[in-house]
């Protein structure tokens, strides 16, 4: 087998979290709907059975839009969007909250489906997967159709797929037909699908990178194909001009990656308003404890141990500020946790309010080959007045 014989197929959920909501309300299908709101998010029953959903505009707070359907994506609320802003582009869009138990629960199911045809599987995340489906038998549309159709039964979900001689296109190619899409791309493919898209579209070209080549008048994948390499390499130095430049003409020699190792878990909250280190003690001790106790599920749910800990601080003029700490022996323990996180916190002057709190948890080991040590209690500075 050679690269250019390749077929490697990327499968995206269709909005997925979305997708998973309006299976529990069906009612809602057709409509603009945004996800991530908190409890106060969750629909009312009313006396009749039928009921009553909360909308965009009644919501008040600093969170973000985790996901929304293609009606709310019309209106101009996406991913990442901060709520209020969203509230003012569709206020009359549903508001519902985040269940990521469901969510983890039809990435299990349609991940399964997937690997009932091969286990030449590269996990992405939670919605999105590549597939090396090179020695499947059968022609790329017809695979493509039956995966789908193998989705659509073990979840009820669409999802689109591309397939196509290796990932970056095929990741490229997933959204070209959304939703619902099936594609299938060849390097013959290139100046016609591909080059007339704009560069942030290529996975790896970021928004400064993006605004950078924009300036220098590269907009499209084929303004990259058609740049002089020597400009590419004056502003963004030799190794990204060079990776700019083999992207733009559509190579890609990555493998599928069948069993890869996480390098970290972490968890992290967003606060409603913002906390006073000391007035709020109690609210944000409980609030760090629970992160450490979220974190440590999640080790061991998934088997492993970590030997660094760290935490995350953002303040309330958004300064970001991170601690680190190595100790002696890997852990899963919660307890264990919140010591070392303590200790990170203790290195950090707590001078202003918090907007924001995470705990991570990275150099992980394989909970199987290590024996663990008793943990030690401990408390945070803002435990106590002193």
């Amino acid at each position: 087998m050679t690269l250019d014989t390749r077929r490697i197929a990327h499968l995206d959920m269709d909005a997925f979290y979305a997708s998973v909501e309006l299976l529990r309300y069906p009612e809602l299908r057709g409509q603009p709907v945004v996800i991530g709101g908190g409890r106060d998010a969750i629909p009312e029953t009313l006396a009749d059975g039928s009921r009553r959903f909360r909308r965009l505009r009644d919501y008040a707070g600093r969170g973000v839009v985790t996901t929304s359907t293609y009606e709310a994506r019309a209106l101009g609320v996406f991913s990442a969007m901060g709520m209020m802003k969203a509230a003012q582009l569709a206020p009359d869009a549903i508001l519902l909250p985040t269940d990521f138990d469901s969510y983890r629960h039809y990435s299990r199911l349609f991940k399964a489906a997937i690997a009932t045809f091969t286990l030449q599987i590269e996990n992405r995340g939670i919605d999105e997967i590549y597939i090396d489906v090179t020695d499947l038998p059968g022609d790329a549309r017809d695979i493509g159709a039956r995966m789908k159709q193998a989705v659509r039964e073990a979840t009820g979900l669409t999802c689109s797929i591309c397939i196509a001689p290796n990932k970056l296109l095929a990741k490229i190619g997933s959204e070209l037909d959304k939703p619902d899409g099936l594609t299938l791309l060849t390097m013959d493919d290139l100046e016609r699908r591909i080059w007339p898209l704009p560069a942030r579209k290529v996975n790896g070209i970021g928004p400064k990178a993006s605004e950078k080549l924009a300036a220098l008048g590269f907009h499209t994948v084929g303004d990259l194909a058609a740049a002089d390499l020597g400009v590419l390499q004056t502003h963004f130095g030799r190794s990204y001009a060079a990776w700019l430049a083999q992207i733009a003409q559509g190579h890609d020699d990555r493998p599928v990656v069948v069993s890869s190792e996480p390098k970290s878990m972490s968890r992290e909250t967003t606060f409603e308003r913002d906390l006073h280190p000391r007035h709020d003690r109690a609210v944000l001790s409980a609030a760090f404890t629970g992160l450490c106790v979220r974190v440590a599920e999640d080790l061991a749910r998934k088997g492993y141990l970590g030997r660094t800990v760290g935490i995350k601080l953002r303040f309330d003029d958004f300064r970001t500020v991170t601690r680190d700490l190595t100790i002696p022996a890997p852990t899963a323990d919660a307890t264990a946790i919140r010591r070392a996180a303590t200790e990170c916190l203790k290195r950090i002057t707590l001078d202003r309010k918090l907007r924001l709190l995470g705990v991570r948890v990275s150099a992980l080991t394989d909970e199987k080959h290590v024996d663990v040590p008793e943990p030690v209690q401990a408390e945070l500075p803002f435990d106590h007045d002193a």
